[in-house]
This record gives C-alpha cells, sequence and structure tokens, in this order.
C-alpha cells in the first residue's frame, strides 16, 4: 500500500517524466498525398466538418474552387453538405485554405472570397458509398 508520500513523489515522478518525453514526429501523412487529398484532411480536421462529432457524418456533393490568387494569397475554396449531425436537412460548410510554400492554412471569415469562382467535384472529400 503506497502512503500519502508515496502517492505525491509517484504524482511528481510521472508528471516529469511526462515533460521530459519527445515531441511525437509530425504525421507523414500532413506533407504526403496530392494537394487535394492533403485538403481533404485539412478539412476532416475542422470542428465545422463534424471533427468533434460523436455522431457519424456523411459527406456528399463535395466541391472545390482553385487555386486562385486574391491580394497575392494563393486560396482553394471547399464545400460539402454534411448528414448525420441533424436530422432532415443537411449542414453545408464551407472551408477556405490558404497554400503558402507546400503549407496548408484554415483562414477564417473568409467564405466571400469563394464567390464567383468555378468549383468541380471533389471527390477526396465525398463518403465512400455503403
Amino acid at each position: 500500500m503506497v502512503g500519502r508520500r508515496g502517492g505525491v513523489v509517484l504524482a511528481m515522478v510521472l508528471t516529469v517524466g511526462g515533460c521530459t518525453a519527445t515531441a511525437a514526429p509530425p504525421s507523414p501523412a500532413a506533407s504526403t498525398g496530392t494537394l487535394r487529398e492533403r485538403i481533404a484532411a485539412l478539412a476532416l480536421r475542422q470542428v465545422a466538418f463534424g471533427s468533434v462529432s460523436l455522431i457519424p457524418v456523411r459527406f456528399a456533393h463535395s466541391r472545390i474552387a482553385g487555386p486562385f490568387e486574391d491580394g497575392g494569397r494563393r486560396l482553394y475554396c471547399v464545400s460539402t453538405r454534411m448528414s448525420g449531425r441533424t436530422f432532415g436537412k443537411p449542414e453545408r460548410p464551407k472551408l477556405v485554405v490558404r497554400e503558402e510554400g507546400g503549407a496548408l492554412t484554415v483562414l477564417r471569415d473568409e467564405e466571400e472570397t469563394c464567390e464567383g469562382h468555378r468549383s468541380e467535384p471533389f471527390a477526396e472529400l465525398d463518403s465512400p458509398v455503403s
């Protein structure tokens, strides 16, 4: 049986050991794959696209626009119909992605930049048909 003092020492050892651990290397999936696959993976990590949903979600009729230049930035716009979190009408999440030097970042509150750009089907994001 570990006394109170032993429990405190054990907690300190575990805490210190956790602080000195090396960080995990970046996932290879983040830098490999086609650009479209990387954009789809980035979209799936966003809350608006159901990343923290306890209920499974499905994507259909996904579209991507880009690349296009806007103010010197290279942008892509992603939109889809997401079913599963709500009963009835599907949600319509949208995402604006900036590519700079091979790195992808999400731009917040930039949906208006997507207006008027031609989009094409984005099968990399659509859920497989069962």
